[in-house]
């Protein structure tokens, strides 16, 4: 055998032993609020009566003439068609619009990017921002997507822990405590994800000032900003914080405000260099969001925003009760959310205590115990944080919270 040989043999030894799966893409965790649902789904098609807190999704159906806009452009040819990857024009405008409309940032065209919902928008945002080894100022508790889509960027979340003793509200103060030399972005996020908690105006100032003095830039998801209670207002950190500059990118879409989960429509909004990056690489990814998506989105960001308004009287209801049913259960703290449809639970005094026959020690333990012994699916805290909280989405029909929230009361009163 000579040499060549040799080497070769060695080279394909050595090949077999490469992972089959991408040491990336396989550190990435699934998303848990997804498979909480998926599972609950599951189980409820089987039979079994599962009442579902897991997904944030309004069951409510999506307007009708939002409906008839995508009717109407499904039998339109040139819809049939590719249009531009960064999105149709007259949708782009409508956002530009809306983003001086809803957050009084005032942007052009060229620096909006429509996207396949709001999570391509994220990941594309910290995509075109983050170089390897770039940290991310990440208050926690946060939506499960966020250190995932900073990972698979190459970046490197730094989570910054804010509990229901303070509103679950990071400050200044704490951000301060956690940046470093090598951190890039901070990442922003009012109403929140999965706690509710929205920041006050002077709070979204100081946060955001504090960002510009250390040169930062900051990604700010606005998805909730129409869903807020007591009269608390939602405040863009783009308005509030001018020293920014340019160095901040608005991430949104119609999902939550119009009950268009399914129809994947969301943006991006930022500086026209960046914007320019990230349709590049969405032109690659997946070219143009579907045109009769982008005509409904187009109808919905244009029209009134009556539903939305409809859609928040029966949040609020709901909203109460869940709160109400929760601290009504010893040894569970749940502060009132005052945005987004979520309630998020402070179990760590049930942990280690003895229910339905079980001692669970982390609210994953114990959020399996539930589905398993009363049927309610909730989602742990360790897919937004620490462990000891439970998620639960107001964004079901009232007889279904009902049910389970009572089904929560009568099991984890029990606790021994």
């Amino acid at each position: 055998m000579n040499a060549t040989t040799d080497d070769s043999m060695r080279d394909d030894s050595t090949r077999q032993n490469l992972p089959r799966i991408s040491r990336r893409i396989a550190s990435i965790a699934e998303s848990a609020t997804l498979a909480v649902d998926a599972k609950a789904k599951a189980l409820k098609a089987s039979g079994r009566p599962v009442i579902g807190f897991g997904v944030g999704e309004p069951d409510f159906p999506t307007p009708d003439y939002i409906v008839q806009a995508a009717v109407d452009a499904a039998r339109q040819p040139r819809f049939h068609r590719y249009s531009p990857a960064g999105g149709l024009p007259d949708l782009k405008q409508a956002i530009a619009d809306k983003t001086l409309r809803d957050s009084g940032y005032s942007v052009d065209l060229a620096q909006v990017l429509v996207t396949n919902g709001g999570k391509q928008a994220v990941y594309q945002a910290f995509a075109g921002l983050l170089d390897p080894g770039d940290e991310v100022l990440v208050p926690s508790p946060f939506w499960t997507t966020y250190p995932e889509a900073i990972r698979l960027a190459g970046g490197v979340p730094v989570e910054v822990f804010a509990g229901p003793e303070q509103g679950y509200l990071v400050t200044p103060e704490q951000l301060d405590a956690a940046i470093t030399a090598r951190t890039k972005v901070l990442l922003f996020v009012s109403p929140s994800n999965p706690t509710g908690a929205v920041y006050g105006p002077d709070e979204v100032r100081r946060i955001g000032e504090w960002a510009a003095a250390h040169g930062l830039w900051v990604v700010t998801d606005e998805i909730y900003e129409h869903l807020t209670y007591d009269g608390v207002p939602f405040t863009s950190i783009a308005t509030a914080a001018p020293a920014l500059g340019d160095k901040v990118v608005i991430v949104n879409g119609v999902a939550k405000t119009y009950a268009m989960t399914g129809w994947r429509v969301g943006w991006m909004v930022g500086p026209k260099d960046l914007i320019k990056a990230a349709t590049n690489l969405q032109s690659h990814a997946t070219s143009n969001v579907a045109n009769v998506s982008q005509m409904a989105a187009l109808a919905a960001v244009s029209g009134p925003l009556t539903a939305v308004e409809e859609m928040k009287v029966a949040f609020d209801r709901r909203r109460r009760a869940m709160v109400g049913g929760l601290n009504a259960i010893d040894g569970v703290e749940c502060p009132t959310p005052h945005g987004a449809f979520y309630a998020y639970a402070d179990v760590r005094a049930l942990l280690g205590r003895k229910l339905g026959g079980s001692t669970p020690t982390t609210s994953a333990e114990l959020a399996t115990l539930i589905l398993e012994k009363v049927e309610v699916a909730v989602v742990p805290g360790e897919a937004f944080g620490p462990s000891g909280f439970l998620r639960l989405s107001y964004a079901l029909g009232d007889e279904d919270l009902a049910v389970g929230v009572g089904r929560l009361q009568e099991f984890l009163s029990s606790a021994g």
